[in-house]
Order: structure tokens, then sequence, then C-alpha cells
């Protein structure tokens, strides 16, 4: 395996940094700003976002009736100095102007990567709070503990945090050809690059190499790591690796994918959104 330094990623949507200094995570159990500050709605997998001269905004201050929350929204941090709360509405409920719904894995965003990746930040914590609210051990329940987002059994006092689940995700080069593949739920012919999350016992690279193998049938040499990515739907570190084919004819895994390709790099299908560190994988280390 190749080696090499560390790239610099963090200009990737979700990543902490792409919000810069605009945004701060909060404690739960801070004192909470009492202003009404910013919103994110969430809506299945969009979020309700505000136009206004052909830009995409966070909704601030009072909300219009039919966008109220139905419970209580999630404090999350302070976004441009001033409170973020997050919340979900209903699939059904239609949308007013001037809000629209902006698809986080649309392939032509129209929101700058801050606005976008905070919002799913937000997302990411509010699933942490649902799924937390009871003790994985015992089934007590649980407190906020820590001046950041841990919480507590009442009952056997088990401590757990928020956890992001380590994926490998890699692009395989053969000649002037790229690896690609398709599952049944994406949209029709969009592609991208074979993933999966690591096994227990796992490192990285083996989980990569199985991955491939698994998926496609493929084996793959020259394996070396390119970048990393937040990914919070739900709560996935994306390790990106790139490497060169070493053997084996295509053989689908039906199960996980329905079709994989070698795609020549000048007649590529439809490809991931760029905010995805497989779009970024793909545009920047497939072969010239």
């Amino acid at each position: 395996m190749t080696t090499g330094n560390y790239p610099e990623t963090v200009n990737l949507a979700y990543n902490y940094a792409s919000v810069g200094n605009l945004f701060k995570m909060s404690s739960p159990r801070a004192a909470q700003p009492t202003d009404p500050g910013y919103w994110v709605a969430l809506k299945g997998n969009s979020v309700l976002l505000r136009m206004e001269s052909g830009q995409l905004s966070l909704p601030e201050g009072d909300l219009p009736l039919w966008l109220r929350p139905a419970s209580e929204p999630l404090w999350v941090g302070l976004w441009k100095n001033k409170p973020v709360r997050v919340f979900t509405i209903e699939d059904h409920k239609t949308i007013q102007a001037p809000f629209v719904a902006e698809p986080f894995s649309t392939t032509t965003p129209r929101a700058d990567d801050a606005t976008i990746s905070v919002c799913g930040l937000a997302q990411q914590m509010l699933l942490w709070e649902k799924r937390s609210r009871f003790c994985s051990s015992c089934g007590g329940d649980t407190e906020w503990y820590s001046d950041g987002w841990g919480r507590r059994c009442r009952i056997c006092r088990m401590k757990q945090f928020p956890a992001s689940h380590p994926c490998a995700i890699v692009l395989v080069r053969r000649g002037p050809e790229v690896l690609l593949i398709h599952k049944p739920e994406w949209t029709d012919g969009r592609y991208s690059i074979p993933s999966g999350f690591v096994d227990p016992g796992e490192s990285l690279e083996e989980c990569a190499v199985r991955e491939v193998r698994e998926e496609t049938g493929i084996e793959i040499q020259n394996l070396r790591y390119v970048g990393s990515q937040n990914w919070p739907f739900p709560s996935s570190l994306m390790s990106g690796f790139v490497a060169d084919y070493a053997g084996g004819e295509i053989r689908i895994a039906a199960d996980e994918i329905d079709d994989a390709r070698w795609f020549p790099v000048d007649r590529l299908p439809t490809l991931p959104s760029r905010r995805s560190i497989a779009r970024w994988i793909i545009d920047r280390f497939s072969p010239t």
C-alpha cells in the first residue's frame, strides 16, 4: 500500500470546519437563549429554507403558524451569534412560500455549504437526542451528563456519547476507467463508488478491500487514504480511498447493488452531489 501525507479536506460540506466561525455547538445543559433566532425545519430528507432574491437562508425569527413545531425544538448552538434550533415537520405538510424544501442529496445544490452543513449537523444531533433517551444497557431513562452531548442512565449510571460509524469508500481505477455501482434505492442512472461500514475487528483498509470485493467481485491494490467526511445521514464518518484494479471480473452482490460497471472517465453517468466525499474523490482522483 502506498502512503503519503494526510490531505486537508476541511472544505467538504458537513465537516465541522465547513461552518467556520458561523456556528458554535451548545451544551444541552447550558442556559438556553430566549430569543427565537434561527430554525432548522426538517422534512424527510430535506430542510426548509427561505428563498429571497434567489438566495436560500435559514428561517429566522417568528415562524408562520403553519410551520411552528408541534413539540419542543432542540437547541443545538449559535448560528451567526443567534440560537439555532432544530425540529421535524410532517411529510404531508404543504410548504408555503417563501419557504422551499432543499434536499440534502440534491445533485444541483442551491444553498451554500455553510448553511446546508449546519442543517446536517443539527439533524445529526436531533437524531442522537432521540436515540439516547433510554439506556442501551438497562433501558432506564437518561439525563444530560457532561458539558458536551453525553448522557447518563439514572438507574445504572452508564454513560453514552454521540458516535460516528466508520465507513470506507473507494474509487477503483483501471487504466482510463473507474468502477461505479448503482443501488436499487438510488435515483435511476445515478452511480457512485463502492462503500460500506467497518466490521468489528477490521481496519479501514481491510474494510475498503472487503467492500469492493463483496459488492463487485473486484480485487484491488495500491490502496491509499485521501480524505474523510462527516456524513450526518444519519451519523457516519466516511474515510475515502483510491485504489488500482488488481484482478477479477464484475460479479455484483444482488442483495446490496443492482449494477456495477467500468466507466470511461470521459463518459461518466450522473454522479453524486458535489457535497459528498464520493464526488470529491471522483472529481480529483479519476484517471486523466
